[in-house]
């Protein structure tokens, strides 16, 4: 063993080896209990950022110590392949986005490497691949048979100067990110998975899942959005359909006006040849170039149509209006103004001095429409409401919804915010949709046995912007399977999301060439027990990821209802107060760390400097902290190797020092097992570790000139070095072959503690005089007071303050405390 610390000959070592042995490949062994931990597979940008080494740090924490206790882990990676960064790198290098593509995933993976991650790289996947998205486009053939796949009309972004779709992140500002060109609005066929087929499974299920963090079960309650109320239809006096969706249908007595969404296709018919055609249109192309969000956040406005439409509860004739503030996309894009009990109506009435009608008033008082400042949305009575006047308004909701629904004006609905999957995109890097368009036979799924659709590498991107499978027709040009005669292939790629919505279970079988994965292993390793990723994933990742598990068990596939067992959420990695970017020149490189401190440093810092689920301030001192802690453990390894790889570890116990240093033993045991296994409070286990390399120092210090336990310190060595093993597996590696052990380090049981050891012979006791503390002493445990008061007394702190004086009280509190009452 090197008296010095070197970790740049020890890593690299070990990384070796464990490659050439083969240790973290692992297959199915129905005999032994299994534990499938997986860290949300990244995007290959080219290098990893300090945001990477905390979620893999945490994970292999994880795999490490599940296999230290006897499970069978799977642990394994791949790449989020996919995506508009590779085509934009394409566009702007004048590269082809497969080269940049896997030239960054080999980047990155010898990164990974050099961090010590107990990947198992047969396993791994890359999205962009056809043996992968093979099988994406074999599933999308599944969901098309069972119903699940549609296309119909939908408002997408449009460059008009670049004559293409843009996605959602294309757009900044309101404008194209290639050309700067104002973006449209614009209906185009798309297509769409019915993920709200399954809404109502995706929400009660959230309750199977007490291992998920509640802030992400609350995301996606919220954003599934379950309401109910009533569809109620209102008319136009041109006999339009109005039909509107309420939980409020206690209210409709009170509707004093109808909102339309600019996109509602019946605005353009209400106001085709009247004066107010050119103002409403003009009014509907401003408010469609803007996002959702925007127009949420925006001022409400809105225009007269010069429509009435029928209230038909009450046959009263109420305006039609177009606003900013209905989004097509929600309920029927169509809203009732009840601006008395409803905050938004009441603020948009009041700007266009719209009536205010009160219909429900709270018990005891009586509102006045003049005297509001807002509006009233709580519980009351009744009133204005016609033969339901004096209802309490939640048993009104019931009346009125049955009353609708025998007049055939209405029905009982339920309604969720949640809206089918759009995943069209006309970009070129994506998984090609396997859909043929033949004008004999319609639109006609590609065959299976013809899969998969292979996406051109070679290709060149045009300056308008389209994707360059438009032009291409050696892509697009084909036979139709059905018929034969000339036919045109799908030049849309799919969401990168599919991809990731189900790699998860590729991994279980990730070399299959014959089936998407075989059920047998998939069943044995599905579900995830621990998934490990950003909160930013919670609403679209995790969401969808569910709703594929739950297709795949209904078409056969899995046996499984979730995907992820339990959820770990990490936070973010800091510096100066901000999340680090190139931007705010904040950026730390992992590289640079791993090439200066080590990755066992880097790993151990990233660990240490907070609670997994927390942010992480990034602090140079405390890299520097943990290195030393390590050439620490390495100079206490190395002071005693040659002494005690002569003798077997024993806890045996001599004398007072012995005994304390085997409490501590058991006591970091412990601590660091239910840290890691019960809490994932990896910050709390490294700081027990580090006060056991402090107890064996002291231990060593206590005993100068050789009277140590040396079976004791080895024993005590041994565990320090497992208990640290999952934290800095290249230096725990390297010790554990040092003391004169064999095999890895990693392939040894977990350590286990023994719960009498931990008991302690002596404790501390405070001594308090009438009322104030004067000493503290250490003394038998559970002594006898017989014994114990002529001790306490004579203890000269003790003396000081009691010579001379009468003892009036002397209580004892076993093992905690004296107190002594003198005059």
């Amino acid at each position: 063993m090197q008296e010095r610390y070197d970790f740049s000959q020890i890593e690299p070592k070990w990384q070796g080896y464990w490659e050439e042995k083969g240790m973290y490949q692992v297959d199915e062994d129905p005999g032994k209990k299994k534990y499938y931990v997986l860290e949300m597979f990244p995007y290959p940008s080219g290098n990893l950022h300090m945001g990477h080494v905390r979620n893999y740090s945490i994970g292999d924490v994880v795999a490490r110590f599940k296999m230290m206790q006897g499970y069978n882990v799977l642990h394994p990676m791949g790449w989020d392949a996919f995506g508009l960064p590779a085509e934009n790198a394409a566009i702007q290098h004048g590269i082809p986005a497969s080269i940049w593509t896997r030239k960054n995933i080999a980047n990155m993976k010898r990164q990974l490497k050099s961090m010590g991650i107990s990947y198992d790289w047969r396993r791994e996947v890359a999205t962009c691949n056809p043996d992968y998205y093979k099988w994406t486009q074999w599933l999308f053939l599944q969901f098309y048979k069972r119903g699940l796949v549609f296309k119909k009309k939908a408002a997408v972004n449009w460059c008009p100067s670049c004559a293409t779709v843009l996605a959602n992140e294309q757009v900044v500002d309101g404008k194209c990110e290639r050309c700067d060109s104002v973006v449209d609005k614009k209906e185009l066929e798309q297509w769409f998975f019915k993920i709200t087929d399954y809404a109502d499974e995706l929400l009660r299920d959230l309750e199977k899942l007490p291992g998920w963090p509640e802030k992400v079960k609350t995301m996606q309650f919220n954003w599934i959005g379950r309401s109910e109320g009533a569809e109620i239809c209102f008319r136009t006096e041109a006999g339009h359909d109005l039909t509107v969706f309420t939980t409020r249908p206690d209210t409709v007595y009170g509707v004093t006006y109808m909102v339309l969404a600019p996109e509602h296709p019946l605005v353009a018919e209400l106001v085709a040849g009247t004066p107010y055609e050119g103002p409403v249109k003009e009014f509907v192309q401003r408010v469609r170039k803007m996002s959702s969000i925007e127009r949420a956040e925006q001022e409400k406005e809105g225009l007269f149509t010069g429509a009435y439409a029928v209230n038909p509860l009450n046959n009263e004739r109420i305006p039609i209006w177009v606003a900013n503030y209905v989004l097509m996309d929600y309920g029927t894009g169509i809203v009732m103004g009840v601006p008395a009990h409803d905050q938004r109506d009441f603020e948009f009435a009041r700007k266009y001095n719209l009536p205010i009608r009160i219909v429900v008033q709270p018990e005891g008082a009586d509102l006045q429409p003049d005297e509001m400042t807002e509006a009233f949305p709580a519980e009351g009575f009744l009133v204005n409401s016609g033969p339901f006047n004096g209802l309490d308004n939640k048993t009104a909701i019931a009346k009125i919804t049955e009353y609708v629904e025998q007049q055939g004006l209405g029905r009982f609905q339920v309604q969720y915010r949640l809206r089918d999957w759009l995943i069209s995109r006309q970009r070129y890097w994506g998984t090609p949709i396997p859909i043929i368009y033949c004008d004999q036979c319609g639109v006609v799924p590609v065959p299976e046995e013809d899969l998969p659709v292979i996406l051109p590498e070679d290709v060149q991107f045009k300056p308008t912007g389209e994707s360059p499978l438009k032009s291409m027709p050696e892509f697009t040009g084909c036979q139709c399977p059905q018929c034969g005669q000339k036919a045109v292939r799908e030049t849309e790629t799919m969401d990168t999301f599919v991809d990731s919505s189900w790699y998860f279970l590729r991994y279980c079988d990730a070399n299959n060439d014959g089936e998407v994965f075989d059920k047998e292993k998939a069943g044995y390793w599905m579900n995830v027990d621990q998934y490990i990723g950003g909160v930013e994933h919670a609403i679209l990742h995790l969401m969808y990821a569910r709703f594929f598990t739950k297709v795949l068990r209904d078409l056969g596939l899995t046996t499984c209802d979730e995907p992820f067992q339990n959820l770990l959420t990490q936070g973010m990695v800091l510096k100066d107060g901000s999340k680090m970017s190139k931007s705010k020149g904040n950026v730390v490189s992992p590289e640079e760390i791993i090439k200066k401190y080590g990755a066992d440093t880097a790993r151990l810092f990233i660990l240490f400097a907070a609670p997994p689920e927390r942010d992480l301030e990034w602090s140079d001192q405390g890299v520097e902290g943990c290195f030393r802690f390590l050439n620490r453990v390495w100079r206490l390894v190395y002071g005693y190797h040659r002494q005690v790889q002569m003798v077997a570890p024993k806890d045996e116990a001599l004398d007072e020092a012995d005994k304390e240093l085997r409490r501590m033993i058991h006591l970091t045991v412990k601590k660091v097992t239910e840290d890691i296994d019960k809490r994932f409070n990896f910050n709390t286990a490294i700081s027990a570790v580090m006060e056991l390399v402090h107890s064996l120092h002291d231990y060593r210090d206590q005993k100068a000139g050789g009277q140590e336990n040396l079976p004791l310190v080895r024993f005590g060595l041994e565990r320090l070095v497992l208990l640290l093993a999952p934290f800095a597996p290249h230096i725990t590696e390297e010790l554990w072959h040092a003391l004169g052990n064999e095999d890895s380090v990693h392939l040894q049981s977990w350590p286990a503690y023994d719960e009498k050891a931990l008991e302690q012979d002596r404790v501390e006791v405070a001594v308090q005089i009438n009322g104030k503390v004067r000493a503290r002493m250490s003394l038998p445990k559970d002594m006898p007071e017989e014994e114990l008061k002529p001790v306490v007394l004579a203890e000269k702190r003790v003396q000081d303050f009691v010579a001379g004086k009468d003892i009036i009280k002397f209580v004892v509190v076993p093992n905690k405390l004296i107190s002594i009452v003198v005059k």
